[in-house]
């Protein structure tokens, strides 16, 4: 065995061998392997030093999982992709349940939940409880559209779960279940997103990014306002969109461009694939003043909101109940200022005058694409008709991608 393991006779050597049984639980424990018994005499020289230790407050699993939940707004709904189908989350909490070891690996690697308040007493893992079952229900994944995509041969759902286990094995390269997969969903706005539906767009997204890697290095000090400005001036270009997509790669960030799925509700993400950043787009409005601001919004959030706590935030623009969070205002603004500083739009004429040569001075001014100019001008008024000519004369954004197969 490469750790021996000893009783413990400190608080110290409790930590170590706490911190030792989380970094095996990343791991696949093989039956009979020299780590799967590591892990079982870890489970109960812990629960021995534990035993003999005066009684002090304990936070048991279940309500590590609530604090979790109520800190980061999640639903029972959001905790299937860790827990497993709604039966399961409902016995979960209901404490008719106890943990499986993959329920705690999911929950401690995606939530970022302690592992020890996860493990609790060692009765926890006892008898049919440690269960290496994937706990998804696998017929609420969107098997007709994933065939369509080409992602699975068939949507008979009784072959679902062997289907999709083997794409998620696949993509990348990675476990069963990716890490980045796992992360807890940061999303804005208040309509609720299709749990299973957004875990496939996720998978699709970091497989793309896997496939077509950065050409730089992600530096985290590198997104400054005038980075963000030289990004938005791209939009003046007619490969714009292209140019952007280089320009992020440069600089060690992936931008894919994956269709939605349903009921997904969404406009794009921003993601943490280990220290590189992913930047996901659906183009499910294909006009090229909302590319940008979408894109823009997204890449704020890289710069100022992805951490190892938040590793993965999904974005539905359209909703207004996204108004009002912290992170979101923040996003908006970063991206309204990259793409029209300021001091120009408080001066600018068309705000006034609605006048479509006013809107080309001001965009020549911003060095953007009059679309840009438009797209602001229309929200701020709430006349979608306004300025419309440079929306359509904009074009596709699709079209731009898919020259590039994308």
């Amino acid at each position: 065995m490469t750790h021996m393991v000893r009783i413990l006779k400190s608080d110290q050597e409790l930590d170590a061998a706490l911190q030792r049984m989380a970094t095996l639980m990343e791991q696949e424990l093989l039956p009979g392997s020299e780590d799967e018994a590591e892990f079982e005499l870890l489970k109960l020289v812990i629960s021995d030093y534990e035993s003999k230790r005066v009684a002090r407050p304990v936070v048991t699993p279940l309500q590590a999982i609530e604090f979790r939940m109520e800190q980061q707004r999640l639903t029972r709904k959001d905790l299937e992709p860790y827990i497993g189908s709604q039966s399961k989350v409902s016995e979960v909490l209901s404490g008719k349940r106890p943990l499986s070891l993959q329920m705690i690996r999911r929950l401690h690697n995606g939530l970022g939940i302690p592992a020890q308040a996860l493990l609790g007493s060692s009765e926890n893992l006892k008898g049919d409880a440690i269960d290496e079952e994937a706990d998804y229900a696998y017929d609420k994944f969107p098997l007709k559209e994933m065939r369509e995509r080409g992602l699975l041969k068939s949507d008979i759902k009784d072959k679902a779960r062997e289907q999709v286990r083997a794409f998620l094995q696949r993509v990348a390269q990675l476990d069963v279940e990716p890490a980045l997969l796992r992360a807890p969903l940061h999303q804005s706005g208040a309509r609720t997103m299709d749990t299973y539906a957004l875990l496939i767009w996720r998978a699709v997204v970091v497989d793309k990014a896997h496939c077509n890697p950065p050409q730089g290095i992600y530096r985290a000090d590198s997104i400054t306002p005038t980075w963000l400005r030289d990004l938005a001036k791209l939009s003046r270009f007619e490969r714009g969109p292209l140019l952007a997509q280089e320009y992020l790669s440069q600089h060690g960030i992936c931008l894919v461009i994956e269709p939605p799925f349903k009921k997904t509700y969404l406009d794009g993400c921003a993601m943490l694939d280990g220290d590189r950043p992913i930047i996901g787009l659906t183009l499910r409005h294909d006009r090229l003043d909302n590319f940008w601001f979408a894109l823009l919004h997204e890449v704020v959030h890289v710069q100022k909101h992805l951490t190892s706590a938040c590793r993965f935030i999904a974005d539905n623009l359209d909703d207004k109940g996204r108004a009002g969070q912290a992170q979101e205002d923040e996003a908006d603004a970063g991206a309204r200022d990259a793409l029209i500083p300021p001091e120009f739009w408080s001066k600018a004429k068309v705000r006034d005058t609605h006048d479509a040569e006013d809107a080309k001075a001001l965009a020549s001014q911003a060095g953007v694409h009059p679309c840009i100019v438009a797209g602001r001008m229309r929200y701020e008024t709430g006349n979608w008709r306004l300025l419309s000519g440079f929306i359509t004369e904009a074009g596709s954004v699709k079209a731009c991608f898919s020259e590039r197969g994308q």
